[in-house]
């Protein structure tokens, strides 16, 4: 994704993006790194880390200083990062989902502040509550997406992603699944679970009339490149219980190519500044 945001976006832009992006993947790496003890007690003392330099202002860590940065240069609000560090706890003994009321709740904790940490830094063009609410589509359907596409490996790891719920609803217990049987049952809810992403996806695209037009070319990028992912679960079928879901790299270059567009040299660069804040969901855990 990063190159996607190398070619495709203004470069003032790019070092913020950096920033959002590394420290969401530093905070997940902390979380998926070695036994549970050892993670929660890692977590706990990057928390520590995020807490001060949120509070205070200053860092030391160069990770943490880019980010208060960014986030004071394009005006993102304290409380995504609050409530992304607060929702991250979920994922370091993550319980599973028994309905789609608790998989939405890991989204409005979890994924959709993650997301804001970099997405929320870009330039909109509507208020900042309504670029979120489009932003909370763009969470629900990467992170189907990612569910399904890592589905095998978490099974491995012990992690059913999907909600009992939707099992039950096809006759599909978790055996199923973690020895990747293909019946009919098992087709059906993972058909089912790539139509409700790509539901979310096609809602989604709506965010990209909602940035200048120097960022419209990445944005349609991200979301073709789920598209693309949704695709490949689709034609896979029961297959991605075997196996990982991994990207054609010449799909990736076409979707690159065909996401560029002529745009004003100066027109949306940068950041917009400081903004009214918009508000996450109540943080539930």
């Amino acid at each position: 994704m990063w190159g996607a945001v190398r070619l495709l976006t203004p470069p003032d832009f790019q070092p913020h993006a950096l920033a959002g992006a590394t420290m969401l993947a530093f905070t997940d790496d902390v979380c998926d790194r070695g036994a549970a003890g050892a993670r929660e007690k890692r977590f706990e003392a990057w928390a520590t880390r995020v807490q001060s330099a949120l509070d205070t202002g200053v860092a030391r860590h160069p990770l943490l200083r880019a980010y208060l940065h960014s986030a004071q240069v394009c005006g993102l609000p304290r409380s995504w990062a609050d409530s992304y560090m607060a929702g991250t706890r979920i994922d370091l003994r993550f319980p599973g989902f028994d309905d789609e009321t608790d998989y939405q709740r890991y989204i409005d904790t979890l994924t959709w502040p993650g997301l804001m940490l970099s997405t929320g830094l870009t330039p909109h063009l509507v208020s900042d509550d309504e670029f979120a609410a489009s932003c909370r589509l763009v969470a629900d359907g990467f992170q189907r997406v990612d569910f399904l596409t890592d589905l095998a490996e978490d099974l491995r790891g012990g992690r059913l992603t999907l909600p009992l719920s939707d099992l039950d609803r096809h006759g599909v217990t978790r055996a199923d699944l973690e020895q990747a049987q293909d019946t009919p049952g098992v087709r059906a809810l993972l058909a089912a679970t790539a139509s409700a992403a790509r539901a979310s996806l096609t809602a989604a695209q709506r965010v990209v009339g909602e940035v200048p037009g120097a960022y419209r070319p990445v944005v349609r990028c991200l979301l073709g490149l789920y598209q693309h992912r949704v695709d490949a679960v689709t034609a896979l079928g029961a297959a991605v219980l075997r196996r990982p879901v991994r990207d054609d790299p010449r799909a990736c270059l076409r979707l690159l190519v065909r996401s560029q567009r002529p745009v004003l040299p100066r027109q949306g660069s940068g950041c917009a500044g400081p903004r009214t804040p918009a508000r996450p969901s109540p943080v539930a855990l």
